[in-house]
């Protein structure tokens, strides 16, 4: 197969490539944002600490269900067309969501924008694809990279500080310029290429079919998989009745969706037979394995230095921001260099790079420097950034003709899942290893435990030197030694999960051997 030449249209597809990225960041970047901010947003509209979290439920189901579709609207709306239309409809209820009075209609805004965020960042893959040759690829998708991978650090950063300085609405409402820049820039640099023409001239022929059975049952498979990812823990998984009927719903969905696209619908909502070919595979696989990675360890950094450390909000946020930095430096290289190397050995090194990582922070203490959690997440985003360029270069290799639209959607699909798998798993780790560590912890605390009581003794009378009696002095030492006791455990369990991901990344590197060897620099795409 000949190597894929470039269509950028004469205009510079550099500047096309930074142009589709705004829209990405500020998507990517609005899956994170609001984290920081529901104590703030459920004061304002009146609702409980509970209620507010379905602010982020809300717009990752609406973005679980769209993504794996956006292949086939982009074919029958045109990719141009389709791209503008997310952006729109992103930038428009981003501003509904900074104006909403209530929790109710802020749910809505919230559901409409995950709509629109979830064809953004597949149409962007799509349409670099086809701005850029094989050779020019892997600097091209160095930029998306950059795009996902600093988004969901400077997410929590931003976000912490515009709600402790301005607003909570202000989170919302800084879409809305760079909403706009980016329909402007889009409008005049972007143009439909041959390929994408193609697509929508075979997709629209003879009239166009909705494939509404097998939108159905994966709205309901993947829509219900988010709720349980994002609710189950706090509702106790399958203790909580409403967690396994939606589970059940999940599977049943899921598993229809599969049967219907693949054996029944004549023309298939979700190109599922991509998944045949043995490349594409286990690239997907990659992608979810590489923000499983990302998105726990941006959820647990955090809460490590707020809940050990004391850091505020924004203070946490900034742990991350070093990473972020790391990566735009270390991006263009690895687009330069999967030109010369071999993508599956750039893609095993930058998984061991992340299992080194992982092991550097298990070793933590419950004293850390802002420094050392800076550098150790610096270190990590050197592992990522080896990983998102030889991925994509790797996805669209041997992609037969027409099909950049569809799999856009699939690696975008796996992304999304790996994402949610990971907070999801992570969050749950913690809080079981938790218990776990306090149990035996607190097992030790009994009255013949000569350092127990050691402790409580001189606890007791430091609290009768400041002037208490001896009932309050000893009721505030065990107080004392009981929050020593949950910051022992809490730290323990974090450990326990650095740990266990650090183990994650090194199974990838076995994975990693079942990737296809290409010529560097010369991918076949056809498209």
């Amino acid at each position: 197969m000949p190597e894929q030449k470039g269509n950028s249209g004469g205009t510079n597809p550099w500047l096309i490539a930074v142009t589709v990225s705004l829209a990405t960041f500020m998507e990517v970047m609005d899956t994170s944002i609001a984290n920081v901010a529901l104590r703030h947003i459920a004061g304002s509209v009146g609702a409980d600490q509970s209620e507010s979290t379905w602010v982020l439920t809300s717009y990752l189901v609406s973005n679980a269900i769209v993504v794996p579709i956006s292949g086939w609207l982009a074919s029958i709306v045109g990719r141009k067309r389709f791209y503008m239309s997310c952006v729109a409809i992103f930038t428009l209820s981003s501003f509904a969501c900074g104006l909403a009075p209530t929790l109710t209609v802020l749910l809505i805004c919230r559901i409409i924008q995950g709509i629109g965020g979830g064809g953004l960042a597949p149409s962007e893959q799509a349409i670099l694809t086809d701005t850029f040759s094989a050779e020019q690829r892997g600097m091209a998708f160095a930029i998306y990279g950059v795009a996902v991978v600093v988004a969901p650090a400077v997410g929590p950063a931003l976000g912490g500080w515009i709600t402790d300085h301005y607003s909570w609405r202000w989170i919302f409402f800084i879409n809305i310029p760079v909403g706009i820049l980016s329909l402007t820039l889009t409008s005049i640099l972007v143009k439909d290429s041959e390929n994408a023409k193609n697509e929508h001239k075979k997709a629209t022929e003879g009239g166009i079919k909705v494939d509404y059975i097998g939108f159905a049952f994966l709205a309901i498979g993947l829509g219900s998989l988010q709720i349980v990812l994002d609710k189950g823990q706090e509702d106790d998984w399958f203790g909580s009745t409403f967690i396994t009927i939606v589970a059940i719903l999940s599977f049943a969905g899921i598993a229809g969706g599969i049967f219907w696209e693949l054996c029944v619908a004549e023309k298939p909502i979700v190109d599922l037979p991509l998944f045949r070919d043995r490349g594409f595979l286990f690239t997907t696989i990659m992608m979810f394995f590489t923000l499983f990675l990302l998105q726990s360890t941006t959820q647990l950094l955090p809460q490590f230095v707020q809940e050990i450390l004391g850091y505020d909000a924004t203070k946490a946020g900034l742990t991350l921001m070093a990473g972020g930095f790391v990566i735009m430096a270390l991006m263009p290289v690895v687009g330069g260099l999967v030109r010369k190397v071999q993508p599956k050995y750039l893609i095993a090194f930058g998984f061991f790079v992340m299992g080194l990582a992982m092991r550097h922070l298990a070793g933590f203490a419950p004293v850390v420097s802002f420094r050392a959690v800076a550098v150790a997440r610096m270190f990590q985003a050197a592992g990522l950034a080896f990983l998102f360029v030889p991925i994509n270069t790797l996805a669209y290799a041997n992609l037969p003709p027409g099909k950049s639209n569809n799999a856009s959607a699939l690696i975008n699909l796996m992304r999304n899942l790996g994402g949610s798998v990971g907070i999801s798993l992570s969050t749950t780790l913690l809080a079981r290893r938790g218990q776990v560590h306090q149990d035996r912890v607190v097992s030790s605390l009994t009255p013949t435990a000569i350092p127990f009581q050691t402790q409580l003794r001189s606890l007791t009378h430091r609290w009768m030197a400041q002037g208490f009696d001896s009932v309050t002095a000893a009721k505030r030492a065990m107080a004392t030694i009981y929050h020593g006791v949950q910051t022992q455990a809490a730290v323990l369990s974090y450990l326990d999960i650095f740990t266990v991901l650090m183990f994650f990344s090194f199974g990838a590197i076995a994975l990693s051997l079942f990737l296809r060897r290409i010529s560097p620099g010369k991918a076949p795409a056809g498209h």
